[in-house]
């Protein structure tokens, strides 16, 4: 079930406390016969290289600066092109999504899981969310959230109690996946 060393975080940091349970998240989810479709990191990944490409010929073309002025006009427009487009699939596509799946082996669904969480600054509420990675399709269940204080999983020398915290997640698995399909 859980990795032998125990995951411990800096309860000073929401961000260190949000990055592992947001890891354990994934973990259950992926346990529970969930694959990772790692699809739309690969598109962001592609684009961030065309980016490095773009600022790479900028920089080391072989002419020198007033001759290459439009040239360099020419990168930087592409670089502030291909910097909105990742933006958008950021802002778009990604959200607070913290991982996007197939749907399960064997299973009757046509649609994987988007998981995302929020954990605000200065608080201690942590908001999971499980929806369906295709929310108009047929077999996509209406989107199940808990938001529960991250004091219940942690102990005071910042260890995760990884079992309390799986248990929650698995019950927020099958809430989602017993959940009747939405009515059109």
């Amino acid at each position: 079930m859980a990795s032998k060393a125990p995951k411990k975080a800096n309860l000073l940091d929401h961000h260190s406390i949000k990055h592992i349970l947001d890891e354990s998240v994934s973990e259950v989810v992926t346990s529970r016969g969930y694959v990772e479709d790692v699809r739309l990191s690969n598109v962001r990944l592609f684009i961030g290289a065309i980016i490095i490409v773009i600022a790479l010929f900028a920089q080391f073309y072989k002419k020198k600066f007033p001759e290459n002025r439009d040239f360099l006009i020419a990168c930087i427009a592409l670089y502030v092109i291909f910097n909105g487009l990742l933006q958008l699939i950021i802002f778009t596509k990604e959200k607070s999504a913290i991982l996007f799946t197939y749907p399960p082996v064997g299973s009757f669904t046509s649609t994987g899981l988007v998981v995302s969480s929020k954990l605000p600054r200065f608080s201690d509420m942590y908001t999971l969310t499980i929806a369906s990675a295709d929310p108009k399709s047929i077999s996509a269940n209406e989107p199940v959230h808990f938001t529960k204080s991250v004091t219940q999983w942690f102990t005071k020398d910042g260890i995760l109690v990884e079992g309390l915290f799986w248990k929650d997640i698995e019950a927020l698995i099958v809430q989602y996946t017993k959940e009747p399909k939405k009515s059109k």
